[in-house]
């Protein structure tokens, strides 16, 4: 089963290295998937929604998604898994950026991008800042493909992950708004 799925996403990646691939795409991708290293781009945009009373619980649920999503994806699965990126495996195959973490599984750019995504897409009223949030998350687990960096079985993983962190952020800081209401409620 496993020779299976690395079959395919083998498959995959050269096909879109193949076909997807031209100079036009290249620039623009190459410089956003960058942009997410160490979620650098996700943790400013947090940090600058928590400078903002009317975006601060965006903020703190992104920011909290994201610390979650670290630690299930770069500090717990990633070492456990220990999977070879893609041109460490498929002859022939280059990636278009430099990546030093020799591991690929699962994608922590992906993780982060949809942790920030889906906790912004929870707490923002804008309709407009909520698509955004999430189509920003989209192009960088994509450009993580585009770039060859990940398998789609990597992507797919870490997006899912992602995912659960962004939801399980803006609960806790749901949670913890309630508890500290609460709680000024009864000194008052």
């Amino acid at each position: 089963m496993l020779e299976m799925v690395q079959q395919w996403d083998e498959s995959i990646l050269v096909w879109i290295a193949e076909h997807l691939r031209n100079p036009i795409l290249s620039l623009p991708l190459n410089f956003y998937t960058q942009l997410g290293n160490h979620g650098m781009l996700f943790i400013i945009l947090a940090v600058i929604l928590l400078l903002f009373r009317q975006t601060r619980r965006a903020g703190a649920s992104a920011a909290t998604g994201m610390l979650l999503g670290i630690f299930v994806t770069n500090l717990t699965i990633k070492p456990l898994v220990m999977r070879p990126r893609p041109w460490l495996v498929i002859p022939n195959f280059t990636a278009l950026v430099a990546e030093h973490d020799p591991n690929s599984f699962p994608s922590g750019h992906s993780c982060c991008a949809f942790a920030f995504g889906v906790a912004l897409y929870l707490t923002l009223p804008q309709k407009w800042a909520r698509i955004t949030a999430i189509a920003a998350a989209v192009i960088m687990a994509l450009s993580r493909l585009y770039v060859g960096v990940h398998y789609p079985t990597d992507v797919i993983v870490g997006t899912l992950i992602g995912i659960l962190c962004g939801m399980a952020g803006a609960w806790i800081v749901k949670k913890a708004e309630s508890i500290l209401k609460n709680h000024k409620s009864k000194a008052a």
